[in-house]
């Protein structure tokens, strides 16, 4: 009103006042959305110059996996349910025989996506496992220092690059024994063993291979387990039996 007021007094003809009225008001406008804008861009600036840390990972929305990789935070979504059924099938297999001992020789400790705090790095595997007799740390508290011995990556077409790049290049500096790489979407396993700074790989399973591979070599079970559509399948087939 007083922007009005003003333009009517100084240009007595009321189509000129209103005409400038909009004007200076389009102006005003303007000016506070190119001074929002940059604020926004000079605090995504800073966010992308600064380090991230533990906090961004505490800050991330919790339907996000947060890890930071040479001080940058990375966020990925929540597996997927194949991905979800191809993890847990795999922690099934293996935990139950190593990790508690039944049906195999126990005597390690597998987890499902721990969080790893290796040096300035933040990583969450899909599955870790620990030789009980070299693990040194307690459950007590929300992290792991001390790296595995074992690590199983499932890959998504969102996580298969930064798996099988950042994140394997941190299991070979922290010297993880043994990495597996798990694809639900060709239906692969891939096994590899740390020699000399090296990934050597031992073997690439597919279709209906046994596993039975380093460290966990001393039980054996299908590969097609891990896949939904597969044991949905021979499921029917035995009812239709």
């Amino acid at each position: 009103m007083a922007l009005r007021k003003m333009a009517q007094e100084l240009f007595p003809a009321p189509n000129l006042g209103l005409l400038l009225t909009v004007c200076f008001q389009s102006v005003i406008l303007s000016c506070s959305r190119l001074i929002g804008s940059e604020m926004s861009r000079a605090q995504h600036i800073s966010r992308a110059s600064r380090k991230a840390t533990y906090q961004d990972v505490l800050d991330a929305p919790p339907h996000l996996v947060a890890e930071v990789v040479a001080g940058t935070l990375h966020m990925q979504p929540r597996p997927a349910k194949r991905h979800a059924w191809a993890s847990s099938v795999m922690g099934i297999e293996i935990g139950a025989p190593f990790g508690r001992g039944k049906g195999g020789p126990g005597g390690w400790a597998i987890l499902f996506e721990p969080e790893l705090h290796l040096g300035e790095d933040i990583v969450v595997p899909d599955i870790a496992g620990w030789r009980r007799d070299t693990l040194s740390e307690d459950m007590d508290g929300e992290y792991f220092t001390q790296a595995p011995d074992w690590v199983c990556e499932v890959l998504s077409p969102s996580t298969r690059g930064f798996d099988k790049g950042k994140k394997r290049a941190i299991y070979s500096r922290e010297k993880v024994a043994h990495l597996w790489f798990l694809d639900p979407d060709a239906q692969t396993l891939e096994a590899f063993e740390l020699r000399n700074a090296l990934w050597v790989l031992l073997a690439t399973l597919v279709d209906d291979a046994p596993v039975s591979l380093p460290p966990f070599d001393a039980i054996s079970f299908p590969l097609s387990v891990l896949w939904p559509e597969v044991v949905a399948t021979v499921v029917g087939e035995r009812e239709d039996s």
